[in-house]
């Protein structure tokens, strides 16, 4: 259930950044097979990853 709600919110993230899936990717230096595994469900995101991806966009914006 946990991981519906991190992919979820993984998704809706990257789309709030208006970025493509190619471009979140190269942005936060993650393979793009790994990314394309997390939004489809095929492989779980580790929890701390998302927090930390939603800092740097916070911080990146404020700066």
């Amino acid at each position: 259930m946990e991981d519906n709600i991190n992919q979820m919110k993984l998704i809706e993230l990257r789309e709030s950044t208006g970025m493509t899936r190619r471009e979140f990717c190269e942005y936060f230096g993650i393979p793009y097979r790994t990314m394309q595994d997390w939004e489809l469900g095929n492989r779980k995101m580790p929890d701390y990853l998302l927090r930390l991806m939603i800092y740097k966009i916070n911080i990146d914006q404020i700066l």
